[in-house]
This record gives C-alpha cells, structure tokens and sequence, in this order.
C-alpha cells in the first residue's frame, strides 16, 4: 500500500484515537500527520510483525502520550485558562458533541483508564487484544477496565438522578 492509500483507509481512525488521548480536535489531527510523515520516512522500519493498522495506531498512542508530555502541550493549556477566546463554529459543534454525559464522563477519566475502556468499548477489541496493542498483561486490561467503570458508576448514577 502506498501512503495515499495508507491515508484514505486509517486518516479517520487514527484521528479518533489521537482525539480520545490529547481531547483536542487540532492536537489530535497534529498527531496523525506527524504519525503519517514518520511511516513515510521510516517505513523501512516496518518488520510486519504486526498488521500496518496496529503499527500505525501503535505510532498513533505513542505520540498522543508525547504531546501530553510536551511543553507546548502544558504552554497551551496554561495559556487558555487565562486568556478568554471567542468560539468558532467548528468550536462550539465540537463541544455540543462533547457534552454528551457518558462522553464527558469518560474523557475526563486519566488516559489509562480512558483509553482500555475506549479500546473495549468503543473499538470493540476483546481484553487480549487491547493487552498486545498496548503490550500489557491480560490482568492489567482487565484490572484497568474494572477500575475505570468503578470511577465511572458515581459519575453516572449521579447525572441520572439530577435528570430525573
């Protein structure tokens, strides 16, 4: 496959993924171009040990947790908490679709919860699957996805009462 075709198949997927880890729609498309430019330039690398859409979401996870560590990253979200801004539209559709009680719930969960519970959930990967993909034990994903519908329960049981 070349890398057009690389791009068309997983650009949307991999987005996704980026955009569970960084919850930013411009952090998350970052991520996907610089995983995409690093296949082009080191796809020599590629030992197809694995499938090219595990390798790539791989690169994908690895680089959403580079940018949470990053300067920029910290620089930005300092930045926003002092400085107001007005909304663009993109903007506020993005937070309609965000305000969903369970969405919000799950991503204000820490990225090791967030991401077992995604990956079971919403990619529909079974627990040994999402072990070999983030290179854990079967019962750290199990003891990880038990963790995070335990933080999950209040939140939720709460915002169910306080609808009724």
């Amino acid at each position: 496959m070349n890398i057009e075709q690389l791009i068309d198949t997983y650009s949307d997927y991999l987005y996704r993924i980026a955009f569970i880890y960084t919850k930013d729609r411009l952090a998350a498309e970052e991520v996907v171009q610089d995983v995409f430019l690093n296949f082009y330039h080191k796809s020599d690398q590629f030992e197809q040990k694995a499938s090219i859409k595990t390798y790539l979401v791989k690169m994908t996870i690895n680089r959403s947790y580079d940018y949470l560590r990053s300067w920029k990253n910290k620089k930005f979200v300092v930045f926003q908490l002092f400085q107001p801004y007005e909304k663009g539209a993109e903007q506020v559709y993005v937070e309609k679709e965000l305000q969903g009680k369970v969405t919000a719930a799950v991503l204000a969960l820490p990225v090791k919860d967030r991401e077992v519970l995604l990956l079971y959930y919403y990619e529909e990967m079974t627990v040994i699957e999402i072990a070999e993909l983030l290179q854990l034990a079967v019962s750290t994903v199990k003891s990880r996805l038990q963790r995070a519908r335990a933080k999950l329960k209040p939140t939720l049981s709460m915002e169910v009462m306080n609808d009724e």
